[in-house]
């Protein structure tokens, strides 16, 4: 029972959605769902609260999958998680789950100008139910599936000065893109599905994740692409607490759409429609540490091939550190 919970734990941390915003005039993440969604259920009337930080740096852009030496200087972020989970059955768990960016940057070339902002992203309900468990003296078997539901709670469209005259004093203020918002503005679906396989004896566990996020249209007439992902993961135990994760990751990403035409959306919302939408195959390693309830651990991800439509930010450096204690409330 001891490594199936590490186990979940490990798979519960592993999985993020890092959705790049893409374009320097482009883009628009929304909050990624990261360090926890990825998981298993909950013992009956058993709480979870988990938090992670998470810091993406890139200085790599991408034409397809050419490098693109023209476009920006940095992308990077700083994003704080946090995960409050319950086990309403023995089957059933519900999670509520929310995050706060302390910047999303983006910086032009040449470091001529600067864009960025903070605040709070996305609130994540997110119900997860076992529909299959069967377990022996050698194995552990388990399906979980999940279907959430992503509220926006911060701001999608900002502006920033450009220009001061200098004899009135007057202001000339321009759109900022959508990469640095902390949301969409769109309320959008999570489908889920998790299956796991653990070999107690041997310490030794395999799972797989699909995750799949339907785009909703935001008040401004703007639908940022679905995103899709599927993890292969395979862990190990070690002296007891520690656990060692390897984790293979594809990942797509959707078109944008909108109501207006490509010159309007690139004029007065700084978004190029054409940069919108990418595929990425990646692995993230991890690494864990339990002591009883608590669940510590760390893990990045090295891309191993990217392409992007048009011109757009690509992946290059993520960590994710995280914490999760799970207990009872009522005995």
């Amino acid at each position: 029972m001891y490594v199936r919970i590490l186990a979940i734990l490990i798979a519960s941390s592993v999985f993020s959605v890092n959705v790049f915003s893409q374009g320097c005039c482009s883009g628009g993440s929304g909050s990624p769902v990261a360090g926890g969604t990825s998981q298993g259920v909950l013992a009956l009337k058993q709480a979870e609260i988990g938090t992670s930080f998470q810091y993406i740096n890139s200085n790599k852009f991408l034409t397809g999958d050419k490098p693109a030496m023209d476009f920006l200087d940095n992308f990077n972020t700083k994003y704080l998680y946090t995960r409050l989970g319950y086990g309403v059955t023995e089957r059933f768990t519900m999670s509520v789950e929310s995050g706060y960016f302390f910047n999303k940057t983006q910086i032009a070339l040449n470091k001529k100008d600067q864009e960025e902002c903070s605040g709070i992203g996305d609130l994540v309900l997110f119900p997860r139910y076992k529909v299959y468990e069967h377990n022996t003296e050698k194995t552990r078997d388990e399906i979980t599936i999940g279907l959430g539901d992503k509220i926006p709670l911060g701001k999608y469209l900002d502006s920033s000065v450009k220009y001061v005259n200098p004899t009135t004093g007057d202001k000339l203020y321009a759109v900022k893109p959508p990469a640095v918002m902390p949301t969409t503005g769109s309320n959008d679906f999570i489908f889920y599905l998790f299956a796991f396989r653990g070999y107690p004896e041997k310490k030794f566990r395999i799972f797989a994740n699909g995750m799949y996020i339907r785009k909703g249209w935001n008040a401004l007439g703007e639908k940022f692409g679905d995103y899709a992902s599927v993890g292969l993961f395979a862990g190990k135990t070690f002296f007891k607490n520690v656990g060692v994760t390897l984790q293979l990751k594809g990942e797509w990403i959707g078109g944008f759409h909108t109501d207006k035409s490509a010159d309007d959306m690139l004029i007065y919302y700084n978004i190029d429609v054409n940069s919108f939408g990418s595929k990425k195959i990646a692995v993230a390693p991890q690494v864990s540490y339990a002591y009883k309830s608590l669940s510590v651990y760390a893990l990045s991800e090295f891309p191993l091939y990217q392409y992007v439509n048009g011109t757009a930010i690509a992946s290059q450096y993520l960590l994710t550190l995280g914490v999760s204690y799970r207990f009872f409330p009522v005995k």
